[in-house]
């Protein structure tokens, strides 16, 4: 990805008051999305938050691996600031405006453009967004002050030798990545957030749960929209998850994909710990399109330039299929409806490979790599938690010590 538009906003209710940014990445032919960011900042300055929106953006940017940036934003402030036609001189935006510039170094050219505020709407929406956010952040900051203590911590896995399990390749049919066996102790949602986050509130804690093993993961197939169901080894899989998740208890929820095999899995849990499950549509697998049920070199040869181009592109498409940047899209639009479904509380969220790894890559606030680089196990868990003002954190990755 070498050529980008960037378009960035922020506002603040007050002036300083409640504040928050927007910013979204568009292909060169400014009409396909590539990433989307926002963020309630807390009570600031419309020009910090403007600021915050345009590093929020060149972050996205840098992290899809644009050479050449486009910026467009209606604040003629920042524009000429950052052109170096006006000097900077309130305090308070100094430190942001360097942040900037060493963004901005990172790239091969990146240019300054003002544009009215109705050409910004985009941006503006996101921010709008943000702000809007802003409510739960004080109800939960009030919340704090009247007295809320946090809980004991409690043990999610231990550090125990774990049975091997069959890798699906639903991002990366690379088998032979090395697993990673996780045992850590975490807080319960209601917990103080890690100190050095500066996080605040009581977050949602998500447990990841990847479905049990299926014929095409046996077989090590692009497992995407089909409807496998589960294998013996499947059951018993999803069996023990339930049993340990049931043991820690206090989780409010289970939701769930669509297909088969996550469903059967979340049925597992969601009967364990007495609580109910929901389906969630936007956690379906990615849609593989022509590749479903091939192998990975078989789908190689089949198309070798699409699948190269695809491994390295995340807004390229499989065919007939969906890209990684599409399910990002959706995957965004679940974790912001979890968040506000269920507000400071422990939900089990049963999907699949792509999904998973997007809200690990969302919460950890990286690029797109991380879907490349990471493995997961049939029927491991991972959790992230994301707290209601826009913060966020990963707790775990890949414990299959259950099983």
């Amino acid at each position: 990805m070498r050529e980008v538009i960037v378009e960035a906003d922020g506002g603040s209710r007050g002036n300083p008051g409640p504040a928050g940014y927007g910013a979204v990445v568009f292909a060169d032919d400014h009409v396909r999305v590539l990433a989307e960011r926002k963020e309630y900042v807390g009570v600031a300055t419309n020009n910090v938050a403007e600021y915050r929106g345009l590093i929020a953006g060149l972050e996205a940017a840098a992290e899809l691996g644009a050479r050449v940036v486009t910026v467009r934003m209606d604040s003629k402030l920042v524009v000429e600031q950052m052109s170096g036609r006006w000097k900077i001189k309130h305090a308070s935006m100094i430190p942001l405006a360097e942040q900037a510039r060493r963004l901005v170094a990172g790239f091969d050219r990146v240019s300054f453009t003002w544009i009215p505020r109705a050409e910004n709407s985009h941006a503006d929406r996101l921010a709008n967004e943000a702000m809007d956010d802003g409510a739960l952040v004080g109800t939960v900051r009030e919340s704090l002050a009247a007295g809320y203590t946090p809980g004991d911590q409690v043990a999610l896995g231990e550090a125990d030798e774990r049975a091997a399990a069959d890798v699906e390749p639903s991002v990366v049919a690379r088998s032979d990545e090395a697993s990673t066996t996780s045992g850590v102790t975490v807080t319960p949602a209601g917990g103080k957030s890690p100190g050095w986050t500066g996080a605040i509130g009581r977050p949602t804690r998500l447990l990841l749960l990847r479905h049990g093993q299926t014929e095409l993961s046996v077989r090590r197939r692009y497992s995407g929209r089909g409807n496998p169901p589960l294998t013996e080894l499947g059951r018993e899989q999803a069996d023990r998850a339930a049993k340990m998740l049931a043991a820690k208890g206090d989780i409010a929820a289970v939701v769930s994909s669509p297909l088969q095999r996550a469903r059967s899995t979340a049925e597992a849990a969601a009967t364990a710990l007495d609580v109910p499950l929901r389906v969630l549509d936007g956690l379906i697998e990615t849609d593989f399109g022509d590749w479903e049920g091939l192998t990975f070199a078989e789908a190689a040869q089949r198309d070798p330039a699409l699948h190269a181009d695809w491994l390295g592109d995340p807004s390229i498409p499989a065919p007939g299929g969906e890209s990684f940047d599409q399910v990002r899209e959706r995957i965004e639009s679940v974790r912001r409806d979890l968040v506000a479904l269920y507000p400071g509380e422990n939900v089990v969220v049963v999907s699949h490979v792509t999904p998973i790894k997007t809200l690990l890559q969302l919460a950890l606030g990286v690029g797109p790599s991380l879907l490349y680089r990471l493995h997961l196990d049939l029927a491991s868990l991972c959790i992230a938690e994301f707290y209601p003002d826009g913060g966020a954190s990963v707790r775990l990755v890949n414990d299959t010590s259950y099983l």
